[in-house]
């Protein structure tokens, strides 16, 4: 089984895939799963260091709950034409193992300075950004344990819901769901993913070097 801790960093990053097909079933225990999560909220970057992101890990029938509420959620909010192309699909993520919901805290910027308030103020893409990377941070650990994953975005939709079920303080904002559980299909795309060519999607200038930039990888 693959470790998060002794799995090289590039070859973690190519283990990440977004994995739909999940049973109810880990190859890690809960208490592992639990210290990825952790260690994710805890290392990853924000900016001044606000450490804004919150996370809730659920299992078993907490985690079943949360899919139901997306399926009623959903229900509402679509036409009946194109909710019928995610009942499958909401399925598919309550029979998975649990999931992770990716939080930001929005008092967190309180604790800083009035000047850097500000600041942050002025720049709310920066708690995106760091809200991704603790999302790419958890979710990368996990799969480099063995573990498939799927990010999802049911927020708005199920914000007032899962804030009365888990009793959420009313500072933290919902971004994002990570589904995980044992893979029991390829990712999505397939085994072997397929890339753009990188030529003009990377560019090098400085110092004569614009020949190290990628041709025809």
């Amino acid at each position: 089984m693959p470790n998060a801790y002794n799995v090289p960093f590039f070859e973690a990053i190519k283990i990440r895939r977004s994995t739909l097909a999940l049973a109810k079933e880990s190859p890690i225990s809960d208490e592992r799963i639990v210290l990825i999560v952790n260690h994710a909220i805890k290392h990853a970057p924000s900016p001044f260091s606000v450490q804004s992101c919150r996370a809730i890990v659920l299992f078993g029938t907490d985690h079943e709950k949360l899919w139901e509420i997306g399926h009623t959620e959903m229900e509402k909010e679509m036409p009946p034409p194109v909710f019928a192309n995610f009942v499958d699909k909401i399925a598919g993520y309550k029979a998975a193992y649990g999931t992770v919901l990716f939080f930001e805290d929005t008092k967190a910027v309180e604790k800083l300075p009035p000047p850097l308030q500000s600041v942050i103020g002025s720049h709310s893409e920066w708690y995106e950004h760091s809200s991704g990377m603790n999302q790419y941070i958890a979710w990368t650990a996990l799969c480099a344990e063995g573990l498939g994953c799927n990010l999802q975005h049911f927020n708005p939709q199920v914000n007032k819901a899962v804030a009365e079920t888990w009793n959420v303080p009313e500072s933290w904002d919902l971004r994002a769901q990570l589904v995980f559980g044992k893979a029991v299909g390829p990712p999505r795309g397939g085994v072997e993913k397929t890339f753009a060519p990188l030529e003009g999607r990377v560019l090098v200038h400085g110092n004569g070097k614009e020949d190290l930039a990628p041709k025809g990888i």
